[in-house]
């Protein structure tokens, strides 16, 4: 087998690949003891040795017009980086998510004869289907968090390895609701309801009125009932109390945190949220849901003819079936949340649960230990493979 790699390349383009790169970095020196890594992190990938060529933040622009505003400079910083990889010459190159930053990078040091990795494919399977041939070209291995992902990527013959999904990894098969009450300082004796309406601007803006909408109806059904919301920070905060002002909601017992989402979804006996990764999240807490989402009309009548998916939430998709309910846009409504909940709350969805259970399993695979093998025999193969 060839030898060992001496320096790894590691490229992260926001916080949260910043906890991954950390613990890929963890188990790769764990497999190869001295190893040098290079690239572009946060403080996590900065405390196991990864030498940031610029501050991870120069990178963490979200929305399209900051995009186009910081543009120069996000080109600017890819040129950077590009330069600094061909003139170092890692033995590896890790894009890490991000991939309008990270995958022409790759694109690029490929094509210069270098062995590239991208760790969390992009929504390719869900729209613009097309760029899994740049993708191709890019890279000589996905790893993939689901396994929905690496099937997409086999249909078009494009190398990719499931690795597991970091949040099964980190959440216990069996979370403790008792020690979530502890937390939030909570009655144990009194049924809860989860409240999360994304932790985005124009999230909060289209689904909040109608969750505090639901929220009013289970009241009035269920007078027993108090309602759990966390936020992500004082603007979501300030939006969320603007739109209880809005619905009169005033005299309803809602509780809200500041963060603490994973405590307030382990509280409640059922959960009405946003579609993304916390619907992901609540099905590993075992936490019955409703999966909702709204779009501006014109980005809806857009993305309609551009997505091509039967499901929307990861627990449906990972499922490959309507396993949680879902509502998109007009089906959006107060009385159908609040329908759907109140059947949860009536009758406790005990199959439900123990899909949940095996859906955990099935993407409990020590990603960061898997990933770093993954990374470790691609460039075995392509190295065996040059010979």
């Amino acid at each position: 087998m060839p030898g060992t790699p001496q320096t790894i390349a590691l490229v992260a383009g926001e916080p949260s690949g910043d906890i991954l790169g950390a613990s890929l970095m963890r188990a790769l020196k764990a497999r190869c003891p001295g190893l040098t890594f290079v690239g572009v992190g946060g403080p996590l990938m900065e405390a196991e040795g990864l030498q940031s060529l610029f501050p991870l933040d120069r990178l963490a622009v979200m929305g399209i017009v900051d995009v186009i505003k910081n543009l120069p400079d996000l080109l600017a910083a890819r040129k950077q980086v590009v330069q600094a990889m061909l003139s170092e010459r890692p033995d590896i190159f890790v894009g890490i998510d991000a991939p309008d930053f990270t995958i022409p990078i790759e694109a690029k040091l490929k094509k210069a004869g270098m062995i590239t990795v991208h760790y969390v494919s992009p929504s390719v399977w869900a729209w613009r289907q097309k760029r899994v041939f740049k993708i191709a070209a890019a890279t000589h291995n996905v790893l993939c968090l689901l396994p929905f992902e690496k099937q997409f990527y086999d249909r078009f013959e494009v190398p990719a390895t499931f690795v597991g999904h970091t949040l099964a990894d980190e959440i216990p098969l069996q979370s403790s609701r008792d020690e979530a009450i502890a937390r939030l300082q909570l009655d144990p004796a009194i049924r809860y309801v989860g409240l999360l309406p994304g932790s985005r601007r124009t999230e909060v803006g289209m689904l909040a009125p109608t969750f505090l909408q639901a929220a009013k109806r289970l009241h009035a059904q269920h007078p027993q009932l108090e309602f759990l919301i966390p936020v992500v920070n004082d603007a979501r905060k300030a939006q969320l109390r603007e739109a209880m002002a809005e619905q009169g909601v005033k005299d309803l017992p809602i509780h809200i945190y500041d963060g603490q989402s994973r405590d307030v979804m382990l509280a409640s006996e059922a959960l009405i949220l946003a579609s993304g990764t916390v619907a992901l999240e609540a099905m590993l807490l075992k936490r019955p849901m409703v999966v909702a989402y709204k779009f501006s009309r014109m980005n809806y009548q857009l993305l309609r003819w551009l997505v091509k998916l039967d499901h929307f939430s990861l627990p449906n998709l990972l499922a490959g079936e309507p396993l949680v309910p879902e509502l998109l846009q007009d089906e959006v409504t107060g009385d159908n949340l609040a329908r759907i909940t109140s059947e949860f709350l009536q009758h406790p969805p005990h199959a439900l649960i123990e899909r949940f259970k095996q859906l955990h399993r099935a993407i409990q695979l020590n990603a960061a230990e898997t990933a770093a093998e993954a990374v470790l025999t691609t460039y075995h193969e392509i190295l065996l493979n040059r010979k």
